[in-house]
């Protein structure tokens, strides 16, 4: 029966029941008979605390101890007899505790826990509301306003809201070894500290930082508040065992941005988004309702797009319009370019043999263009020998004979000795001459 309560029960069993589950058959009856007659208690172990307040929250008012224990329990003890208040169930061991509110009228109560994650409990409930995952192991858990803001062993700080939403992510230069919260009540300033493992204490306004405190030794523990006769101390603990203790000044003010340099202002600025119009409104009903046949028209659309490039293609090899040769036979390339203003032009034609090993005989240049406007020395001359590989030059010159300021393509034609059908062929856009056009 021991045996089923501790695999299926999730109240845990006590350290006697849990002892005699060890003990071999021999001795089990004795230690029975040692024990029966002691009341059977489950002790367990405090891992953090904080307080609640009871039912004002004057700064003098009641509070409860809150308590979280080894076994994945948060306990709320009354102020006066010690009673267990309330009792919460956690998947984890909590190790931070932040708590807001009044615990007779309403509070909210966020643990992170060991196992990563964030866990948001409210006013009569025994099992978490809300969960946030982090990627990385808690080190300090602190609420600024309606924001929590945790540090990980990332060397990094986040800000989250209490329904899990993340609002922002700080990097630290060091690990994070403490935090705290900074609550300056004259000026309504609150902000959080943390200790870093260099020996700096940086004070942060949400992601802003206000300030950097440089230590000889590493902080350990921070603790801002009333010390004496003064409202703003800060007192910390370093590694090496020291006490340093920091009075603010009652006219310091915090600027924003002073500690150092980061993200521009304007990243922060909220756009301005127009409201929804009723057209808005009417199209995105219409989307909603008519998805399906508006997918299949684009569809369509896009399947003509495609025919209508591939005919365009074809067509396009069939005539030889393109400045590439299609036909293995016959592997050319051909490249021109037009130099000069005008009205005398330099004509480059670069035509290249791609094949690997043969090498092309046999071709021709021709050239097809308005004899009114351009007037050419040869407009049909023979090829040399292409050796793969090589890019050959070909040049012959072009005189403008308009003085209008108008231009015109010339087609260039590469042929073979013997057949009419062009191999290739490239159109030139020829430039308007500026030296006729100025005269």
């Amino acid at each position: 029966m021991l045996e089923d309560i501790r695999e299926k029960a999730e109240v845990p069993l006590s350290v006697q029941s849990l002892r005699f589950l060890q003990l071999e058959l021999s001795e089990m009856e004795a230690f029975v008979n040692q024990h029966k007659s002691k009341a059977i208690k489950r002790q367990t172990v405090i891992t953090t605390m904080t307080t609640l307040k009871k039912n004002l929250a004057d700064e003098d008012a009641v509070s409860c101890l809150v308590l979280g224990t080894e076994n994945k329990e948060l306990l709320v003890l009354d102020p006066e007899a010690f009673t267990t208040l309330a009792t919460m169930n956690l998947p984890s061991v909590p190790v931070f505790l932040e708590v807001s509110g009044q615990f007779d009228v309403e509070f909210r109560l966020a643990a992170a826990c060991r196992n990563g994650n964030i866990y948001i409990l409210r006013r009569d409930s025994k099992c978490p509301k809300y969960c946030i995952e982090l990627s990385a192991q808690p080190v300090g858990l602190v609420r600024v306003h309606k924001v929590l803001v945790v540090g990980s062993n990332q060397d990094s700080l986040h800000g989250f809201t209490h329904k899990g939403k993340r609002l922002w992510t700080v990097q630290m230069p060091a690990a994070i070894l403490t935090m705290n919260l900074l609550e300056q009540h004259s000026r309504g300033l609150q902000a959080v500290m943390a200790g870093l493992a260099n020996g700096e204490v940086r004070i942060y306004h949400d992601k802003t930082l206000l300030n950097v405190i440089r230590t000889p030794d590493a902080v350990t523990s921070l603790c801002f508040g009333r010390f004496g006769r003064e409202d703003n101390t800060l007192i910390m603990t370093t590694r090496g065992g020291g006490l340093i203790i920091k009075i603010l000044k009652r006219t310091a003010v915090f600027v924003e941005g002073g500690g150092e340099l980061g993200p521009p202002p304007a990243q922060a600025t909220k756009l301005s988004v127009p409201r929804k119009t009723r057209l808005y409104v009417d199209q995105t009903l219409r989307e909603r309702e008519a998805g399906t046949a508006m997918h299949r028209t684009f569809q369509t659309d896009l399947y003509l797009l495609r025919l209508r490039a591939a005919r365009a293609y074809v067509q396009a090899l069939e005539s030889s319009l393109s400045p590439v040769s299609a036909t293995a036979r016959e592997p050319l390339k051909l490249h021109a370019v037009v130099q000069g203003l005008g009205p005398t032009f330099k004509l480059t034609l670069h035509l290249q043999n791609t094949s690997t090993a043969r090498p092309i005989l046999g071709l021709l240049i021709c050239f097809l263009y308005n004899e009114a406007l351009y007037a050419l020395p040869r407009a049909f001359f023979k090829v040399p020998l292409l050796v793969p590989g090589l890019s050959y030059p070909l040049e012959t010159f072009v005189e403008s004979l308009s003085d209008k300021g108008i231009s015109d393509i010339i087609k260039v034609l590469v042929l073979r000795e013997g057949q009419s059908a062009p191999l290739l062929s490239a159109h030139i856009n020829m430039p308007v001459s500026e030296g006729l056009a100025a005269a």
